[in-house]
């Protein structure tokens, strides 16, 4: 018995390795790197076109449950009915609590109904998941503006931009907030 038990661990090492190696997100995380990467260099349109390729790949769950919780509460958002995103969103992270999408959901949601605090708990768990979430980091220097915290805000926008650097939201929210921070220039 223990030389069949000999004879098998490589082969299980190398089926373990195989089926890791093969799954889908594994090969997503690679592509979503090289994603990030052609982010920082593209301008305009394509930069939108490949940030969306990276919010799309970033929300493939890889289950049909979290993907529906997640599906019900961007489609409430949309509704302007953030109680019901709120609870497809808990839904979702009580569900898949290691799913950045659903903290990030339920943070926008917090967000649309005004408990910013809670919403900045669920941004953090997000970047605590998914430092790279451009999505995320926004919605965080978009509630510092609306509490009143300007330079930790342009300080979110421009980490933003550091992975982003066409992200017209955040680039119009360094416009808008540099003259009061740093000054008018002569």
């Amino acid at each position: 018995m223990s030389i069949s038990r000999v004879h098998l661990k490589p082969a299980v090492t190398a089926l373990v390795a195989l089926l890791t190696l093969g799954q889908p997100g594994f090969a997503d995380e690679t592509a979503v790197s090289d994603m990030l990467t052609a982010l920082k260099e593209a301008k305009g349109p394509e930069a939108a076109q490949i940030a969306r390729d990276i919010e799309i790949r970033w929300s493939a769950s890889g289950s049909a449950s979290a993907n529906l919780l997640l599906k019900r509460g961007e489609d409430a958002l949309d509704a302007q009915e953030p109680q019901v995103a709120l609870d497809h969103f808990t839904a979702l992270t009580d569900h898949a609590p290691a799913f950045a999408e659903g903290w990030h959901g339920r943070a926008r949601a917090f967000f649309a109904m005004g408990e910013y605090g809670l919403a900045l708990e669920d941004l953090k768990q997000t970047l605590a998941l998914n430092p790279q979430h451009f999505g995320a980091i926004y919605g965080l220097g978009a509630i510092l503006e609306q509490i009143e915290k300007p330079e930790e805000a342009y300080d979110a926008y421009k980490i933003l931009l550091n992975l982003y650097p066409a992200h017209e939201k955040a680039l119009q929210a360094i416009a808008r907030l540099e003259p009061s921070l740093n000054g008018t220039r002569l």
